[in-house]
């Protein structure tokens, strides 16, 4: 493709697409807030938790509106935040460590996913309890006029550590809380082989003589990570934050900074809440039959950084003496891994949960594209072939269109001594130059914007791919060959992208210069895609050797073609 028009035409869309991108961060249209779904007059209504709330106030049913709203735990240094005795559970994906404080999961390790690819064995840990990077998944009861084990509640364990066993599919994790007043509970989490979705279950019997009434919850709990730093990090350029998805009113994010001005409330069947960051998230799936009041809060944190929380708080449950109910959700803590989100989705736990892959507007494009490359990886095994892949498959199927640009840039290269004496000859009357240059055009069937068609389809793939790589865990640290270990991150030595600028001037030897240009600008023009071809020094290693991989197969391509219309001008000329 011509160099001059391809990188002017990719250098404004980078540059719309970042305006667009901050015009929707800052001034863009805010999803509006959720209403209450229906329900019938005898149904309890939900109170929203107040912000700052570290545990949330139950729900007050209508029959008993009197009765007073359970106060949120105090925080700071009291008995119910004293250290707890902690369970060690393995799976073949997970290290998790559970507290019997309210059976909170406070550390998440994931066993397939090293914190950094240039040393090994210390896997990627999603929760953790430290006070800086702390990040915890919480759950529990809350109840107006009885006992109830909220996420501080002391719980008693069997022993002190599981292991998924060789052969085994399944592992359970039961937890026991109990009162005085015959209320028992038993939290239960239930993991599977190869899975990173835990079901969480909490058992509640009613063995006392009057009814007990209350509501669970669910909810996520962390301080922001310390900003990524350097220009070529791509952790700077991913979002990190909240989610939240429901079928009314589709995913949306909520930055950290964004908590106090735009909380989170509304309420909803089928929805979920999460927790966001480069390539790993966590979220609560609750029962998608229940309608659950969600709401977010920044959580005030003595001596440390401010928490920010989002919740499901249920409906209000009622249990009679001698009775019992279960409750059941869905805790998902690992990688934004597609064909994992997929299955929990025909499996009919959640909806769109792969969306947390964030590829923002391109989505449409990106999310095929993924998949093409999966496919393309499953044969052969190397994430950069299957992107050199993907450059010739794509080659293929715009060659036509291809060979067509090139053969009209080749005959407007041909054409150039001519439109130069066209120049010269109507010297400053533009009007008269433009209808004899239109004409020299038709006479010679020259489409000068011809070429473009190319160009434009290139430029959504080219970002797709970017926020393909970018986003996508499947190629995090994924190698290609030589120095190249992780085409997610920039050429270390910078090779591809001398090689990609090489390309780029070489190519512009054969871009014809319009007519219209006098010397300086004509030099200008030729030295703009070399210039523009410096960005590749800080994106993902394998985009810039899907651009290289291309720009040289365009080159190759158009030199053939020059070569081929040359010979044919020189057998005409005998």
């Amino acid at each position: 493709m011509p160099t001059t028009r391809s990188l002017l035409f990719m250098a404004l869309a980078f540059v719309l697409l970042f305006m667009w991108q901050a015009w929707e961060q800052d001034y863009g249209p805010k999803p509006a807030p959720a209403q209450s779904a229906a329900t019938s007059t005898t149904a309890p209504t939900v109170a929203t938790p107040a912000p700052g709330a570290d545990v949330p106030a139950a729900s007050t049913s209508n029959a008993a509106t009197s009765a007073p709203a359970t106060p949120a735990v105090p925080e700071g240094a009291t008995a119910a935040n004293a250290p707890a005795p902690t369970i060690t559970v393995t799976t073949d994906v997970l290290r998790l460590t559970i507290s019997t404080r309210g059976g909170t999961i406070e550390r998440a390790d994931l066993l397939d996913y090293q914190a950094d690819a240039a040393q090994k064995g210390t896997p990627v840990r999603l929760f953790d309890d430290a006070p800086a990077t702390y990040y915890v998944a919480q759950s529990g009861l809350v109840s107006n006029a009885g006992a109830a084990p909220d996420h501080q509640a002391l719980f008693q364990a069997d022993k002190t550590a599981y292991t998924l066993g060789t052969g085994a599919d399944t592992l359970e994790v039961p937890l026991a809380w109990s009162d005085a007043s015959g209320v028992k509970v038993t939290k239960t989490y239930i993991f599977k082989r190869g899975s990173y979705l835990i079901e969480a279950r909490q058992d509640i019997a009613n063995g006392g003589a009057t009814t007990w009434s209350g509501n669970a919850y669910r909810q996520l709990q962390r301080v922001a990570p310390p900003a990524a730093t350097g220009f070529n990090n791509p952790e700077r350029y991913a979002f990190v934050g909240a989610a939240w998805y429901s079928p009314e009113h589709k995913f949306n994010k909520l930055a950290f900074d964004k908590f106090t001005k735009e909380p989170l409330s509304g309420t909803y069947a089928g929805g979920w809440t999460a927790m966001l960051q480069h390539y790993f998230f966590s979220a609560w799936i609750p029962d998608k039959g229940e309608t659950d009041t969600y709401s977010s809060a920044v959580v005030d944190a003595a001596n440390a950084a401010p928490r920010y929380l989002v919740r499901a708080l249920s409906p209000s449950i009622s249990i009679a003496p001698g009775q019992a109910h279960t409750l059941d959700a869905h805790l998902y803590v690992g990688p934004t891994l597609l064909s994992q989100l997929d299955a929990i989705a025909k499996a009919g736990i959640a909806q769109n949960l792969a969306l947390t892959a964030d590829y923002g507007m391109l989505t449409p494009i990106a999310q095929p594209m993924h998949w093409f490359l999966l496919q393309l990886h499953a044969l052969v095994r190397n994430w950069g072939l299957a992107i050199i892949l993907l450059v010739l498959l794509l080659k293929l199927v715009m060659f036509k269109a291809s060979e067509a640009q090139f053969r009209s840039a080749a005959k407007m290269k041909k054409l150039a001594p001519r439109l130069q004496a066209l120049k010269e000859r109507y010297g400053d009357d533009k009007q008269k130059l433009s209808a004899a240059t239109m004409e020299l055009y038709q006479k010679e069937k020259i489409n000068p914007l011809g070429g473009c068609l190319p160009t434009l389809i290139q430029i959504p793939v080219f970002f797709a791919l970017y926020y393909v790589l970018l986003e996508s865990v499947e190629l995090r640290h994924a190698p290609f060959f030589g120095w190249i270990q992780n085409l997610s991150a920039p050429d270390p030595y910078y090779i591809l992208p001398i090689i990609n600028m090489a390309i780029m001037a070489g190519t512009t030897l054969f871009t014809p210069q319009s007519p219209g240009m006098d010397a300086t600008q004509q030099k200008m023009m030729k030295f703009m895609p070399i210039a523009f071809s410096v960005l590749f020094f800080v994106f993902p290693a394998g985009l810039v050797l899907y651009y290289a991989v291309n720009g040289g197969l365009g080159l190759l391509q158009q030199w053939v073609i020059n070569h081929r219309m040359q010979a044919a001008d020189e057998k005409a000329a005998r």
